[in-house]
């Protein structure tokens, strides 16, 4: 039996897979060792990861998760194996790679991440052998949620786009720019609050000057990562996250204009990875 978790800062999705097949899965909180013990991650996994195991003997655990970076690995490994019985191997890696292995399988190619905020590598199959650092939503993070969010209020504040776009917008969140000023600059997780007005982008993507914010924040993305990675204009570029699979049609367009080919979209990576990690991908 082995167990997979896909991790995030605010939930982590658990597979058990057992004979090749995904038995069950499970839902907790999310672990970041960025913010987070060694205690705090152990607590969270025996309080509500091992009453819904069938049992804690665990032949290998493949843990991926935001903040995993290889200084942070050794803690996220001791709070697994804390309260799990892991006979085989225990492998803690990021974000990144559980996209590109659940996009790429065990073939090379370039994956995505577009979510609240972005990232990209080049993978060969196995592992990641290049990877652009996406900087945060202040300094790179083309793309994400947080990004486009930006771009739409500045244009909001700027009156850069149509009058009925800024009157629907104003019409709909009632901020004043000193709120949004305050909410960006002062208050925790602003990233999180500017990727808050993505759903007003969908709304309104059949508006010519919206839709092209969008088109040309993917375009950005392809432009300052993707064309650093050999391959780019033969591999097809697979995404994973929400704002790639709701963005299909603006990320199509962006890819042609760039001279790429679009390859998969997935929302999440868990179906890819038990994929992976049975030989079944």
């Amino acid at each position: 039996m082995i167990l997979l978790a896909d991790s995030g800062s605010t939930k982590t999705d658990w597979c058990v897979v057992d004979n090749g097949q995904a038995t069950l899965t499970i839902k907790t909180k999310g672990t970041n060792p960025f913010f987070q013990t060694e205690e705090e991650i152990a607590e969270e996994i025996k309080s509500s990861l091992l009453p819904s195991l069938p049992t804690t003997q665990i032949e290998d655990v493949y843990f991926y998760g935001a903040g995993c970076t290889p200084e942070k690995l050794p803690i996220l490994e001791a709070a697994l194996r804390r309260h799990l019985h892991i006979t085989g191997r225990c492998e803690v890696a990021t974000d990144m790679l559980a996209a590109a292995r659940s996009l790429c399988g065990h073939k090379p190619g370039i994956a995505c991440i577009m979510g609240t905020g972005s990232n990209s590598c080049a993978y060969d199959g196995e592992k990641i052998v290049k990877n652009v650092s996406p900087l945060g939503f202040i300094l790179g993070d083309e793309g994400s949620g947080a990004v486009l969010g930006k771009t739409l209020i500045g244009d909001i504040l700027k009156n850069q786009l149509p009058a009925d776009i800024v009157k629907a917008f104003h019409e709909e969140y009632q901020l004043t720019n000193a709120d949004i000023i305050e909410r960006v600059y002062r208050q925790k997780l602003p990233n999180r609050f500017l990727a808050g007005f993505v759903p007003f982008l969908a709304k309104h993507l059949d508006n010519e000057a919206v839709y092209a914010l969008v088109v040309d924040g993917f375009r950005r993305f392809l432009v300052r990562n993707v064309k650093q990675y050999d391959g780019w204009n033969h591999y097809p570029i697979g995404f994973n996250g929400s704002i790639a699979y709701y963005f299909k049609q603006p990320l199509e367009d962006a890819l042609k204009a760039e001279g790429m080919t679009l390859g998969k979209i997935i929302q999440a990576p868990m179906e890819g990875l038990v994929a992976y990690h049975t030989n079944k991908e």
